[in-house]
């Protein structure tokens, strides 16, 4: 523990906790990966959380808030959930960001969580085109139309289980739109793993 530890406390970002990044009970949020039913994407969707309560307060306080320390443990559990969602090795791609939102936040968040998860290669390929819009209060169908032919592929393909990473999925257009560019770039997505569901689960999965 160091002097600043001392001045001024961590508090969880979900709850306000004093002591910690990420309170035990804020953590319980998270469980085992859950299938989830979304049109249109294509490989298995997978989710550790609902979009609710304390799980998107953290996600919005490492993706918004700057809680950089918070990638530690969201990387823990996409580490543990890896071994639901296919066999190894694994390789992570992550869902990429708006240039000017990865500049705001110091970096693509995703990437971040990549990097912490240890037991997976990463395998950053995936690019949006300049004049993708925010996506936050499009309905679904201007979500579709806002990613359409704007995700790249800027690398070589991944080996191993590839598995698109991201925060959230919503409509699953930005899920779809990436394992699509994937796909005519030669790659095949295993599985989709996201942190945070705003759709519902689907029932005994």
């Amino acid at each position: 523990m160091t002097a600043i530890d001392v001045l001024v406390p961590a508090l969880c970002a979900g709850c306000g906790r004093a002591g910690t990044d990420c309170c035990a009970r804020c953590l319980d949020e998270f469980g085992p990966p859950t299938r989830l039913q979304v049109p249109g994407v294509g490989p298995p969707v997978w989710t550790l959380a609902a979009y609710q309560g304390p799980a998107r307060d953290l996600v919005l306080a490492f993706k918004e808030r700057g809680a950089r320390a918070l990638a530690a443990w969201f990387g823990a559990m996409v580490a543990a959930a890896l071994v639901a969602v296919g066999p190894p090795p694994w390789t992570l791609v992550p869902a990429p960001s708006r240039r000017s939102a990865a500049r705001d936040r110091g970096g693509d968040h995703m990437l971040r969580i990549a990097h912490e998860v240890g037991t997976a290669a990463v395998a950053p390929v995936l690019r949006l085109a300049p004049g993708v819009a925010d996506s936050v209060g499009l309905t679904a169908v201007a979500r579709r139309r806002n990613l359409e032919g704007r995700v790249e592929v800027c690398g070589p393909g991944p080996p191993g289980t590839t598995v698109l990473l991201d925060d959230v999925v919503t409509t699953g257009a930005t899920a779809a739109a990436c394992v699509r560019a994937l796909r005519e770039a030669g790659v095949r997505t295993h599985a989709v793993l996201v942190l945070t569901s705003a759709r519902p689960h689907r029932a005994g999965q």
